[in-house]
């Protein structure tokens, strides 16, 4: 069953655009179920090929320049036909010699129209950078943000209520929604994945163990060659322990027995394929902020709940605070927030701002806070923050149940990001 997604709009209105449209994301994250969503809706009125390259035989058909137009022509395609013809390719990363294929396809017949799928960044940089520079435009995918959750759940009133929320200041949301506040608790515990979202409570953790068996066995193991498969688990299962806090890399070479270098290797490699997001610091003065401890966030809080074997509801948890930061930053970069704009900001005295945006010319510091009420006290960074950096831009706390004012400072709720967002 398909259920529709904004980025489909997005996907399907660059069919006129010569450039490769490459989706990129984790696996299970619905790429594929996108890009045959395209396809179902394309075919309709227009010749159409799809091929999965993770099946070898259709690897085959796409390995040569030669083998690919003649796949083509055998769909109808025509060299000097003024109808555009669409080729779908799923997972082509793996493959170095389909991107010099796809690279002479672009150049000499502007009659094709290319969609394609990767599940690493990594991948997509290491093989394919080079040779279709100019000649792609890539779109990230990622879990499904909180309103497309309730799409999925077919949760419509509340879908309903979501939008209409930005209308309403209010001190105590809870009490106005009460059912959106209970979908919310669900989500920041089981994460967006879609398959997840669709599944019964009790069937959600098995998803969950799927999805990080496949990413182990098809992302470290086959694809990228990860040699020491146990130490990168026990670095992961460590980075969801400390989700959210200072990452010291020796650390974590410690605890999964790795020396620094391949920790650095191995993070970055978290990084690009989608698993984890590195949050490095905001700063201008070495001598009193700090400048190079990052904090590690995973993008989804169902698997990073997984690796620490915990779906308690979140207010029965002490990492709590955590996961909600969590959900701030990955529902911001779902919205369209640059992920490399995104640092956070601490003083060597321990002062700290959780989020700095910085984009367009703005400095923008954000506190993101899992209380049910806004208080004084959870503005001392901002007010820090604004005391050093007078120019910055207008500060944001970000909390449960609050989304009036508090003092100069603007008050947004779990499901009023895309305030923030629409500034980036």
């Amino acid at each position: 069953m398909y259920i529709d997604r904004p980025i489909f709009n997005i996907l399907h209105n660059q069919r006129a655009n010569q450039k490769i449209t490459i989706l990129i994301g984790s696996r299970q994250v619905g790429k594929t179920t996108l890009l045959q969503a395209l396809y179902d809706s394309l075919r309709k009125d227009n010749p159409c090929l799809f091929l999965d390259l993770d099946l070898f035989s259709n690897y085959e058909k796409a390995s040569t320049y030669d083998n690919l137009i003649s796949s083509l022509k055998l769909e109808g395609y025509r060299l000097k036909q003024k109808r555009r013809f669409f080729l779908f390719l799923d997972e082509f990363q793996h493959y170095a010699d389909v991107s010099m294929v796809l690279k002479n396809i672009a150049d000499h017949h502007p009659n094709i129209k290319i969609y394609a799928t990767g599940s690493s960044s990594l991948g997509i940089k290491s093989n394919i950078q080079e040779t279709l520079a100019g000649r792609k435009r890539t779109v990230n995918i990622y879990p499904l943000c909180f309103e497309e959750y309730l799409h999925f759940i077919q949760a419509q009133e509340l879908m309903e209520r979501f939008k209409n929320i930005a209308g309403i200041s209010s001190k105590h949301l809870n009490q106005l929604v009460p059912e959106l506040y209970q979908a919310f608790e669900a989500y920041l515990v089981f994460g967006g994945y879609p398959e997840v979202a669709l599944a019964d409570k009790e069937e959600k953790k098995e998803v969950l163990n799927s999805i990080f068996d496949l990413y182990v066995k098809k992302e470290l193991v086959d694809y990228l060659q990860v040699e020491k498969v146990k130490n990168a688990k026990m670095l992961i299962q460590y980075l969801a322990v400390n989700n959210g806090n200072l990452t010291k890399y020796n650390a974590l070479g410690q605890a999964a027995g790795l020396d620094d270098k391949t920790v650095r290797n191995y993070i970055e490699i978290l990084e690009e394929t989608f698993l984890i997001k590195v949050l490095k610091p905001w700063f201008t003065n070495r001598n009193h902020e700090i400048v190079k401890m990052p904090k590690v966030y995973y993008l989804d809080n169902g698997v990073r709940n997984y690796f620490v074997n915990n779906f308690n509801p979140a207010e029965l948890r002490q990492d709590a605070a955590f996961l909600f930061e969590g959900y701030v930053i990955s529902e911001l970069i779902k919205l369209g927030v640059d992920p490399d704009t995104m640092r956070y900001w601490r003083t060597k005295n321990q002062t700290e701002v959780d989020l700095v945006l910085e984009s367009s010319g703005k400095t923008i510091p954000i506190e993101i806070k899992f209380n049910k009420k806004a208080s004084h006290t959870d503005l001392k960074g901002l007010k820090k923050f604004h005391h050093i950096y007078p120019l910055a831009d207008q500060a944001y706390l970000i909390n449960l149940y609050d989304n009036t004012d508090l003092g100069s400072v603007k008050l947004v709720s779990p499901f009023g990001l895309d305030v923030i967002a629409g500034l980036c």
